[in-house]
C-alpha cells in the first residue's frame, strides 16, 4: 500500500469505544448510588459555645 496515512488501527480504536462503555456504565452506577445513598452534606458547626459542667 503507497498510502499509510489513511490506515485506521481498528484494535486502537476498539479500546477507545470500549472505553467510552465502561464509563458509561461507571456514570449510571454512580448516579443509581447517589440517589439511593445521598452523600452527606456538609454540616455547618454550631457557634454557640458547648455548655460547660
Amino acid at each position: 500500500m503507497s498510502n499509510d496515512d489513511n490506515l485506521i488501527d481498528f484494535t486502537a480504536e476498539r479500546g477507545k469505544r470500549i472505553h467510552d462503555v465502561h464509563d458509561k456504565k461507571l456514570d449510571d452506577m454512580r448516579q443509581a448510588f447517589e440517589q439511593a445513598l445521598p452523600l452527606a452534606q456538609a454540616k455547618k458547626k454550631s457557634k454557640t459555645k458547648p455548655k460547660k459542667r
